[in-house]
């Protein structure tokens, strides 16, 4: 009978096309991914799927144990989803994915408050530009830029991030700022080019007067690089409205246009009985409050107001650089 984890990896190879793939995800080598799977085509007495240049496809046989087998996971995620609605799974571990900008600039400076209130917990913080997959356990909630289309789990609306051109203080000193489109021309862009991000070509569709082509210096496929390579004076880019704040010296390219992304909260209905998920739901929820902080609401704040919008709140609470910005 085949075990468990030749499914497993039979699974993961599926989706993920090739061997490589597989292995990488799994965090194996390539070998033993085949290995794993020549095992189970003779424990099921039949090839599974064919080797291509451009990866696998499955045969008919594999295509049908696919089906079993995505059977098979779903039970195995219910059982673990079940054991951990026990009483004593308020302590443990929550897994949180994140897109890589506001796990970097936002939660992860956050966490301390909640990590104090609930110091049994241990937060499994995953930063990546790529959305997790919650109904395969990947990750126990998921915040992302792109609505989840499933209809198994729960999705709630978190906030929206508004988003406008930046430059850093001493790229305006050096080159000056653009006032309408047709002169992003002579500047300096930078793009950022990965998942639930702004493509170039959605924005200058968006604006008009956008010129044909535009001289792009970098391309970067992370939030944080992106932030920092513009504050450092790499070029005119996207970011979020509150990046004034976040501590460097940037500043909004008003007349070029600006966008606003929703923010979604999704996980497998379930987990919402865990207490430590609940709790961790709970706080993921205020921490995105646009009562609280104006930037995630769902009207656009300039940045030069936002100032005004916190005033009375506890800075500490909020991004330290604000206290820079305070008229």
């Amino acid at each position: 009978m085949p075990d468990w984890q030749s499914i497993r990896v039979f699974l993961v190879l599926e989706r993920s096309g090739s061997f490589r793939a597989a292995a990488s995800k799994l965090g194996v080598s390539v070998n033993s991914v085949r290995r794993r799977i020549d095992d189970l085509e003779a424990q099921i007495g039949t090839p599974l799927l064919t080797r291509h240049v451009d990866g696998i496809r499955l045969t008919a046989e594999g295509q049908a144990i696919l089906e079993s087998a995505g059977r098979m996971e779903a039970a195995a995620f219910g059982l673990i989803r079940t054991s951990e609605t026990a009483p004593f799974a308020e302590a443990g571990e929550v897994r949180i994915a994140v897109t890589e900008g506001l796990g970097a600039f936002w939660l992860a400076p956050r966490l301390v408050e909640f990590q104090r209130a609930n110091p049994r917990l241990t937060i499994d913080l995953r930063c990546a530009m790529e959305s997790a997959d919650v109904l395969r356990l990947e990750a126990d909630v998921a915040i992302q830029l792109t609505r989840p289309t499933s209809p198994d789990l729960r999705v709630v609306k978190l906030g929206r991030m508004h988003l406008l051109p930046y430059a850093a203080r001493n790229y305006e000193q050096t080159y000056g700022l653009p006032a309408a489109p047709d002169e992003l021309a002579r500047h300096r862009i930078v793009v950022q080019a990965s998942g639930q991000t702004i493509r170039l070509e959605d924005y200058s569709q968006a604006v008009p007067g956008f010129p044909s082509t535009i001289p792009i210096t970098l391309k970067v496929n992370v939030s944080s690089a992106y932030y920092w390579a513009i504050a450092k004076g790499a070029g005119i880019g996207l970011l979020p409205t509150y990046a004034s704040a976040i501590g460097a010296q940037v500043v909004p390219v008003d007349n070029l246009g600006r966008f606003s992304r929703d923010i979604w909260l999704t996980f497998h209905p379930d987990v919402e009985r865990i207490d430590r998920v609940r709790r961790t739901i709970d706080w993921l929820r205020a921490a995105f409050d646009g009562r609280r902080f104006p930037w995630f609401r769902d009207e656009f704040i300039h940045p030069r107001d936002l100032p005004t919008a916190i005033k009375g709140e506890l800075l500490p609470d909020l991004f330290a650089g604000f206290t820079a910005m305070t008229p």
